[in-house]
């Protein structure tokens, strides 16, 4: 039995039923085919025909495990940057991936958004709003700041900034130099759920937003560890913090493998340290439908086999390494951006050394589903070989 829904049938239905003789279907007979020609017409489609595909015995994503050059994306990048206008629009010079087996749409993954954005010097990206949550995060450079709800946030290599939906925000380049970044957003969960809104804002930003300070108003009043402002309320759809700067995370991912080496807790497994980004008014994840890790492997490890239901992108923030994800596998380096798809294995062995990382280890940036998943309590883990899930 096979159903189609791309070419109406000769009763001028797209629901096409076709008998079929296998083991777990009626048996071919015309009765059958008069029901399936009442099921077209009154547009119905009986489950037993399509219980395979819509009930799987595990996820099938439809996306695919790809890579991404971090070399030919700023290369392409800054040809658009002699070329394209950065516009007065949405686009803002956003280069977006495109999952190969996602039919061309600029989906890195069914649910996740990432992009390449690039910006020249002196150039400023117009104000705008949209429902989607969004962050930014830097692999080299600086000098541009983000401005969001009026209030400038620089941009420095290893920063993750996040910015919850429906926050005013632009971009302003003060320096003789471009800038690339990655952007990641929610947006085909919100397109798939027909959800989004857009609006634009101002065409210019103030001189009074054209200032550059070291630190934004949110970091000076959220930016401290462990310590909530009393006096403060924070009930936006996610963190009222607009930077998670590179020395905080660099630091606590040095203690941890620290810790280990010391005979002490606090790595995921050996040789393998990691960090969550988190509301500091709640603990929950920094954005409602996205999650931000780093993770460090140092050189010479190995990670488990991992199992995850929902997707991820990762980039490589430092160092080398290889990637296997499912049965495809990649040797990548600082920049580059690779897609795991939902249930597809992800293993990671680190090959970086103190001439290729700072840190003497492989830095991988992640970003995830993994928040709709749970709160939709559709998480599921497994860890090969381990008895973790």
């Amino acid at each position: 039995m096979t159903t189609s829904f791309s070419t109406p049938s000769a009763t001028g239905s797209p629901v096409r039923l076709s008998a079929v003789s296998a083991a777990d279907q009626p048996d071919v007979t015309p009765a059958l085919e008069e029901l399936y020609r009442g099921f077209e017409s009154e547009l119905l489609v009986p489950l037993w025909t399509e219980i395979g595909d819509l009930m799987p015995a595990h996820p099938r994503s439809r996306a695919v495990p790809h890579l991404w050059r971090w070399e030919k994306l700023r290369e392409l990048a800054a040809q658009a940057g002699e070329i394209v206008p950065v516009g007065r629009g949405g686009e803002r010079r956003a280069i977006a991936l495109a999952n190969p087996a996602l039919g061309g749409r600029p989906f890195a993954t069914p649910t996740l958004w990432a992009a390449i954005q690039y910006l020249m010097p002196g150039e400023d990206a117009p104000e705008h709003r949209h429902t989607q949550h969004a962050f930014r995060f830097v692999v080299e450079g600086e000098g541009v700041w983000t401005v969001v709800g009026r209030d400038p946030v620089a941009m420095r290599r290893g920063d993750f900034l996040p910015q919850a939906g429906w926050n005013m925000h632009a971009h302003h380049n003060a320096t003789s130099e471009p800038m690339a970044w990655i952007d990641g957003l929610d947006i085909p969960f919100q397109y798939t759920s027909e959800s989004q809104f857009f609006e634009f804002g101002r065409d210019e930003i103030s001189d009074a937003e054209r200032i550059t300070p070291d630190r934004s108003r949110s970091e000076r009043l959220w930016g401290h560890p462990g310590l909530r402002p009393v006096a403060a309320a924070s009930d936006a759809p996610g963190t009222p913090l607009l930077a998670y700067r590179w020395e905080h995370t660099d630091r606590a991912l040095t203690d941890q493998l620290a810790l280990e080496e010391e005979g002490f807790g606090g790595t995921v497994e050996p040789g393998h340290a990691a960090v969550r980004f988190t509301d500091p008014s709640n603990g929950t994840d920094v954005l409602p439908t996205i999650r931000a890790e780093v993770h460090r492997v140092v050189r010479g490890a190995e990670t488990a086999p991992v199992r995850e239901t929902g997707s991820s992108v990762y980039q490589v923030f430092d160092g080398s390494g290889t990637v296997t994800v499912g049965d495809t596998s990649w040797s990548v380096t600082r920049g580059d951006l690779f897609v795991v798809p939902s249930w597809q294995p992800l293993s990671v062995r680190s090959e970086a050394g103190s001439t290729d990382s700072d840190s003497g280890a492989l830095d991988l940036f992640r970003f995830s589903d993994s928040p709709i998943f749970e709160a939709l309590r559709l998480d599921r883990t497994h860890v090969e070989g381990t008895t973790r899930s």
